[in-house]
């Protein structure tokens, strides 16, 4: 199971509209910055089959300026 944690940075005045957009997408938690123009996405996928497809979602988001890995966790399932 795939958890992985990124920094969003939005296009100059996009971050409500890429916080919502995130938001909507299974798979995904959004945390707004409060004093920046940020956002802290969490992805947690159940298969690597879900974390391509989520990825091949976030490669179309328009409103992403930078998205940067900061962290990232596959734990088998035994």
């Amino acid at each position: 199971m795939p958890i992985k944690s990124y920094l969003a940075h939005p296009h100059q005045g996009k971050k409500t509209e890429l916080m919502q957009t995130l938001a909507s997408l299974d798979h995904c938690e959004v945390i707004p910055a409060e004093n920046k123009e940020l956002l802290i996405l969490i992805t947690d996928t159940e298969s690597n089959l879900q974390e391509d497809n989520l990825q091949e979602q976030l490669n179309t988001i328009s409103s992403i300026k930078l998205l940067a890995l900061v962290s990232g966790f596959n734990a088998s399932k035994n």
